[in-house]
């Protein structure tokens, strides 16, 4: 982190992007690391998000008492068959972007940044054009090892491009290649700080054999059916080497519980299973030795910032089959094993035995996980806002 020896007594941050998790984390974490650097001398933070009224954003803003406000958005439906893309609602949906561009237009006229903050999504679009339009200096953050369509729209216009990872120069637009930095991608503090006694206590997770590794597993908060049924096929065999918390999502732990009436109760003792992982998240991490999750751009950050082993099963839809680029980004450097394609109880255990019943490959994996990890990523993002806004 650099150290910004005169910070300004008050700034103005315009914000936007979101739709996901994956957009709408880091912009939170920066803001508030923006703000606490700031308050710690003495000066404000006046912040402003531009959202899309259905996103991740849209509950998140308010309920951190951040002011939120919308623009018309077009999404664009992705097709291998470009002539596919002419399609009645990509039609309409780039009719509403002038519409979005004008609106964002008049916020940023009317807030006057000091920067604008874009993260990604659809809506980041506009306000980003917005940005140069009014002359408002303009930092892209790019959380997955290539840049999403939004930020390659935004690219020319960007004062600055912070990137999550090394190996994404190469992949940028030379024209662009010489206002990016590496940055990381914003970690949650709270994520980081987790205690593994205290998610034995908040779960009641007494029957776990402490003896054995622990492996969480995790769909996200809607739960993965994919995942759920490779882990429910291998149970018994998980748990003669490890203890399992099982992150499922809420619709699937009635089925889940059924399957799992059969173990014997020693194995039992050492399966927890759980809709969803809340505020215990952090201390979740911390019991965990290994974990078996999606390759979303956010749980990469989370998982090489802990140090932590993974199998990752990539979500086969993600845009621009970005959690498969990502989890391969691991993997080639042995911080993770990455499985696709069709995805079996038999290849599930062939990626973690060895994991879990060698402790010395454990610890290599995370050795190198944690090389990729960047637990600074929200103060090197904060630098390049204030760096920019500098000029």
């Amino acid at each position: 982190m650099t150290e910004n020896p005169s910070l300004p007594r008050s700034f103005r941050l315009l914000v936007t992007g979101g739709g996901t998790g994956g957009h709408t984390y880091p912009a939170l974490t920066a803001i508030r690391t923006l703000q606490a650097r700031l308050a710690a001398d003495g000066g404000t933070l006046d912040v402003l998000w531009i959202g899309t009224p259905h996103g991740l954003e849209a509950r998140v803003a308010p309920a951190e008492g951040i002011p939120f406000t919308t623009v018309a958005t077009g999404k664009i439906r992705r097709a291998a068959n470009p002539l596919k893309m002419i399609s009645p609602a990509n039609v309409k949906d780039m009719a509403r972007v002038p519409l979005g561009v004008a609106q964002a237009r008049r916020i940023v006229s009317d807030f006057r940044p000091d920067v604008v903050l874009a993260t990604g999504g659809y809506v980041a679009v506009p306000a980003g054009l917005a940005a140069r339009m009014c002359k408002r200096p303009l930092v892209l953050h790019e959380q997955t090892v290539r840049l999403g369509l939004a930020n390659r729209k935004l690219a020319s216009s960007a004062a600055r491009i912070a990137v999550s990872s090394e190996s994404s120069l190469p992949l940028l637009p030379e024209a662009v290649r010489g206002s990016a930095v590496v940055t990381g991608n914003p970690v949650r503090p709270e994520v980081l700080s987790g205690h593994a006694d205290k998610a034995v206590a908040a779960l009641g997770l007494h029957g776990f054999d402490r003896r054995l590794p622990t492996l969480y597993v995790t769909g996200g908060a809607q739960g993965a059916q994919q995942i759920n049924d490779v882990v429910r096929d291998a149970l018994p065999w998980l748990l003669e080497r490890a203890n399992v918390v099982h992150q499922c999502g809420p619709a699937n732990v009635e089925a889940l519980r059924a399957g799992a009436a059969a173990l014997p109760p020693g194995l039992a003792d050492r399966y927890h299973l759980a809709g969803f992982v809340g505020p215990e998240l952090p201390d979740v991490l911390a019991l965990a030795d290994v974990v078996v999750s999606r390759s979303g751009a956010g749980t990469l950050a989370e998982l090489t910032a802990l140090g932590k082993p993974a199998v990752f099963v990539p979500l086969a839809s993600s845009a621009g089959n970005e959690q498969e680029h990502n989890a391969r980004h691991l993997q080639d450097t042995g911080a993770a094993v990455a499985l696709t394609g069709d995805v079996t109880a038999d290849r599930l255990r062939d990626a973690l035995g060895p994991l879990l019943t060698d402790p010395a490959r454990r610890a290599g994996m995370a050795e190198a996980a944690r090389a990729h990890g960047r637990p600074d990523a929200a103060d090197r993002l904060v630098d390049v806002l204030l760096s920019a806004a500098s000029g």
